[in-house]
């Protein structure tokens, strides 16, 4: 099924339900501070399973106590789309797990 992208009001309207989220160059971005390394990795791998069930992946950066993600719907153009908010949120709601500001 094709994925739609959103109007500029309905990404505005989604970033306001998602703090420390913002669109840069297109893309849907945020970055966490971990209390370490190992942190940072175990964040990592729990988000690639996310992205594995949802069928959707980001680009992912490990920092040494850092994550940050970017991403944006390659079969809407490179638009973003619900999967990408909805990916976000799935983020959001495991990062406190792991510690993550």
């Amino acid at each position: 099924m094709p994925v739609e992208p959103l109007s500029q009001k309905e990404i505005e309207d989604r970033l306001a339900e998602l703090p420390g989220w913002s669109v840069e160059d297109g893309r849907l971005t945020r970055s966490y501070r971990l209390a370490d390394h190992f942190a940072a990795t175990a964040m990592v791998v729990h988000i690639a399973q996310v992205q594995q069930e949802l069928d959707h992946h980001s680009d992912l950066t490990l920092g040494y106590n850092t994550v940050a993600l970017s991403v944006h719907t390659h079969s809407a153009g490179g638009a973003l789309t619900e999967k990408d908010f909805g990916l976000a949120q799935r983020v959001d709601a495991l990062a406190a797990g792991h510690g993550a500001q």
